[in-house]
């Protein structure tokens, strides 16, 4: 993938998007970043239909939600489990509106995602496969899975080291309600656009080595990689899905700090 390195990352404007409180407001932000995905997309020599948009709703109140259901949302990411479990519960009248779980899971919660989500991006530990995939079997469902990597080599980060993901993806196949799409990243959250970009070329390079010899049945189709201030240098390294919170729905009400605590791992779309 030739990509332009000339594109900045958009992190100064953290905590300053407005927060939209029409159906109006979304529109026009949701129209926004599609422009914003198709001018990336147009720079790598790519079609603007492979790249998803995965509006992020975490910490928004169920209005919003709704609002954003209107104005032509059908999947919102969320980070929480118990939070999105409890949207998903009031909002079941929606019934064209699905969840991915972007988020660290415990074991103990996986039980919750089983029951509604319908993608799950944060997959690290076999432990969490097993537990996902035991609650699956007794709910009569199957989930899509992306494999969580640590491209940034923060210890605050949750993923696997590049070094464990091909091992890791050996030993899936043994979880048959897992259906494993592709890979997903957290990018280092800087304004040095090459560091950024290193991240993504990094997840880029080790899907498609890993694609030369995954198991039957495991896809590596997708690259999760991407959010507000950085999404479209990871469209120009790849990326199949963007995760966008702040563009669409606004600042959230708490500080920078509350979202990236210097030690505890953390997603920040």
């Amino acid at each position: 993938m030739s990509a332009p390195s000339g594109t900045q990352t958009h992190h100064d404007q953290h905590g300053r998007y407005p927060e939209a409180v029409t159906v109006d407001d979304f529109r026009r932000n949701l129209s926004a970043v599609q422009a914003r995905i198709d001018a990336a997309c147009h720079r790598a020599g790519r079609d603007p239909a492979a790249v998803r948009l995965l509006p992020v709703s975490k910490t928004k109140p169920e209005a919003s939600l709704r609002m954003a259901h209107a104005a032509g949302c059908r999947m919102l990411g969320e980070n929480k489990v118990q939070e999105a479990y409890r949207k998903w519960e009031a909002m079941q009248d929606l019934n064209d509106l699905h969840w991915s779980v972007i988020g660290h899971l415990q074991t103990n919660k996986a039980k919750l995602v089983a029951r509604f989500a319908s993608e799950f991006q944060s997959l690290d530990s076999l432990r969490v496969a097993e537990a996902l995939d035991r609650r699956l079997q007794v709910e009569g469902r199957s989930l899509d899975v992306f494999v969580q990597v640590n491209t940034s080599g923060e210890a605050s980060k949750y993923g696997l080291a590049p070094e464990d993901t091909p091992a890791f993806i050996q030993a899936l196949p043994a979880f048959s309600a897992l259906r494993v799409r592709g890979l997903m990243t957290l990018a280092l959250f800087s304004s040095e656009a090459e560091r950024v970009r290193q991240c993504f070329v990094l997840l880029r390079t080790l899907r498609d080595r890993l694609r030369q010899s995954a198991p039957v049945g495991i896809e590596l189709d997708k690259l999760s990689m991407g959010m507000s201030g950085d999404f479209e240098i990871a469209i120009e390294e790849g990326a199949t899905v963007v995760r966008v919170g702040q563009a669409i729905f606004g600042a959230r009400a708490l500080p920078d700090s509350h979202y990236w605590p210097s030690e505890t791992p953390g997603e920040r779309p």
